[in-house]
């Protein structure tokens, strides 16, 4: 005990971050323990472990020596990324946490055996997923934001597009739509009902064809020909 409180108010190397990593890693372990014997249900351990060796990282590479003991920032720097990756987790359910977890196993082991970042079908593959299944896994590890409508809200956003038709909108296409139907009864029989049949009840030619009893070719010819006068009707 008395050995660990040299080193951790032992004057800071800071020319040497990994000797400065090496020497603390061990407080790595001890805040994660007590971070984890409050919040045991909500993340593993050795999550915790993971998130602190990387702000320890972070804190050796960003050191200056002012004159404080650097196990002090660590310190502060290792329990503030653990409790920001509780908050985050927070806002996501146990469900998540747990695909969270097997994803990231996935990944690590795709990754040693690929020798690189696997991709989207590789992981889907891997976990025995199809590409929906896998992408809504994966979209369950992703935090719920919480944010305020005025931080939220942008003008070029389409949640927030107004989609409705304007009056004068509404008013051509009501416009356009009674002089389709009054241009379509002026066609034959058999164009009316090809036209019907492909844009509204979206058969192809084929089974138009065998609607009418005549083949696709002749469909086609009858179509092409109802729409030209359609055209010609609606530019008049």
């Amino acid at each position: 005990m008395l050995n660990e409180a040299r080193t951790a108010y032992a004057p800071a190397d800071i020319a040497n971050p990994a000797r400065l990593i090496e020497a603390h890693s061990a407080l790595v372990r001890r805040i994660a323990w007590h971070v984890h014997s409050r919040m045991s249900t909500a993340i593993d351990v050795e999550d915790l472990i993971q998130i602190g060796l990387i702000a320890l990282v972070e804190a050796a590479q960003n050191f200056e020596d002012r004159g404080l003991a650097f196990a002090p920032y660590a310190q502060t720097r290792i329990r503030g990324a653990m409790v920001d990756a509780l908050r985050r987790d927070a806002r996501m359910g146990r469900a998540g946490m747990a695909n969270r977890r097997y994803l990231a196993g996935v990944r690590a082991r795709l990754e040693q055996e690929y020798m690189r970042s696997p991709s989207d079908a590789e992981m889907a593959g891997a976990a025995g997923l199809e590409p929906g299944a896998y992408h809504a896994m994966a979209a369950s590890t992703v935090p719920v934001g919480q944010e305020s409508i005025d931080e939220s809200y942008s003008d070029h956003d389409m949640w927030f597009a107004d989609l409705t038709d304007s009056a004068d909108t509404a008013l051509e296409k009501a416009q356009l739509r009674e002089a389709l139907v009054a241009n379509l009864g002026k066609l034959s029989e058999r164009e009316a009902m090809i036209l019907q049949l492909y844009f509204v009840e979206e058969l192809n030619l084929d089974e138009i064809g065998e609607t009418l009893g005549v083949g696709a070719a002749r469909v086609c010819q009858i179509k092409k020909a109802a729409l030209d006068k359609m055209r010609t009707m609606m530019a008049d």
